[in-house]
């Protein structure tokens, strides 16, 4: 077995390894293998994956043994390029005797990442990939089930329950590229290319806006994506004939600029570019990093005027958490949102949030809870059904209007002084984000 990646090769013999460096031919690193019989190599910028008969082992480059992780009923004979992946922190496996369950590993100790719990997808999944850049902590991984649709979730999810979002459908082979989190895909006879599908987590309704498609009558029937080396794409096509593909090289430095928060770099490459797809990216990024200065001129590129009212509220907020909320809320994160304000004792904060979701039931609930504003859910939801010219029918909201008196009056007193009190307690807290410092 042989594989190039990474500036290294790797060679499998029936008895050892070699490790070949780009920069020096002539003298490979060598050491032994147990078993032997390798039948597969997967490389990661830091290390190597060898799977034999007996086992999965992790290898760094100097040949050093990392770990070997292991689970029930685990076939190595069975392992395959789709049903493992390999990044610098992360070992993923598709479950041989359940192919809806993803396991994850950490490589280090070989032990099951977070606290074990897997990936289980509705469907039975046929080929998964781990992305490559950026800290462990947002490590993500793109996996296709059998229906060819394609999916992105977070490894590590600190006991919540992870976030699976489908991004593409009818995928038949994807692969991420070695330097940026950038994914491409076969997709309907289309080559695609996700510039940055961690939107989705961010900013949903940017993720059409970020996708860069290439016609695929190119390609003969069934390509396969190989590798997403810098802006080339290796393709075997079904005749076993090898062709490539270019992408452009814009999003990779932009990609760049974010990890080292160069925001300003960023700005300057979308303006010269002046490509939609690259201020997309930008947008998503900067709110994925509560960038908002570079969100608000991204989205105002795009035209995404609503958004660039909402991030100018956000940085109104009177403090921290209610800016931290609300970025989580413009990220779909609602029940996040709410825990954030709850948390911080904002309870106004989270009352209103709710009415202005509509989510009339729980402000009342709140309100209720912490016996406070049950006359602000009552007024807004008065004014409410006004607007509509309905009466309302809800019993709890039946019974507490016939003890409470609405006063708009006293409400919007007593909402200013909510306000009041959260800026002053934000002003003495001497640890200001800089979402905070920047309204």
């Amino acid at each position: 077995k042989v594989s190039l990646a990474y500036d290294h090769l790797v060679v499998a013999t029936s008895l050892q390894c070699y490790v070949y460096n780009s920069r020096n031919w002539n003298t490979p690193l060598i050491f032994d293998l147990k078993e032997g019989t390798v039948s597969l190599i997967l490389q990661a910028e830091k290390y190597i994956l060898l799977v034999d008969g007996s086992g999965l082992y992790t290898f760094s480059y100097d040949g050093r043994l990392i770990s070997s992780p292991k689970f029930p009923g685990m076939r190595a004979d069975l392992l395959n390029a789709q049903s493992v992946s390999l990044s610098n922190d992360t070992v993923a496996i598709r479950d041989q005797n359940e192919e809806k369950v993803i396991l994850f590993f950490d490589i280090m100790s070989g032990k099951s990442v977070g606290d074990g719990k897997p990936v289980t997808h509705k469907l039975e999944v046929v080929e998964i990939a781990l992305d490559q850049c950026g800290p462990s902590s947002e490590r993500k991984i793109a996996f296709i089930d059998k229906n060819r649709d394609l999916y992105l979730t977070s490894v590590r999810h600190l006991r919540k329950e992870p976030k699976v979002c489908k991004i593409g459908s009818m995928v038949h082979s994807m692969a991420w590229n070695d330097s940026a989190n950038i994914l491409c895909g076969i997709q309907d006879h289309q080559f695609t290319v996700w510039y940055d599908p961690g939107v989705v987590f961010t900013d949903k309704e940017l993720l059409p806006k970020i996708l860069y498609i290439k016609d695929g009558s190119e390609f003969s029937r069934a390509p396969h994506i190989l590798s997403y080396v810098g802006t080339k794409v290796t393709l075997r096509q079904g005749d076993g004939s090898l062709v490539y593909s270019s992408v452009p090289a814009y999003p990779a430095i932009l990609h760049e600029y974010s990890a080292a928060a160069r925001w300003e770099d960023a700005l300057h490459l979308c303006r010269f570019a002046k490509d939609r797809c690259l201020w997309a990216c930008l947008a998503g990024m900067a709110m994925a990093n509560r960038e908002l200065s570079t969100a608000e001129m991204a989205y105002a590129a795009l035209g995404e005027l609503p958004r660039v009212q909402y991030i100018n509220f956000i940085r109104e907020q009177p403090s921290r958490e209610s800016s931290l909320a609300h970025m989580l809320m413009f990220s779909g994160q609602i029940q996040e949102a709410e825990s954030t304000l709850l948390q911080a004792g904002l309870i106004y904060q989270a009352i209103q949030m709710n009415i202005d979701l509509f989510n009339w039931e729980r402000a009342l609930e709140l309100a209720v809870k912490h016996k406070t504003h049950v006359d602000t859910v009552l007024a807004y939801r008065e004014k409410f059904l006004q607007k509509f010219g309905r009466k309302e029918t809800n019993k709890r909201f039946l019974q507490y209007s016939e003890g409470v008196e609405v006063d708009w009056e006293k409400i919007q007193a007593k909402i200013e002084m909510e306000l009041c009190k959260e800026r002053e307690k934000a002003a003495n807290n001497p640890v200001r984000s800089s979402v905070a410092a920047r309204r």
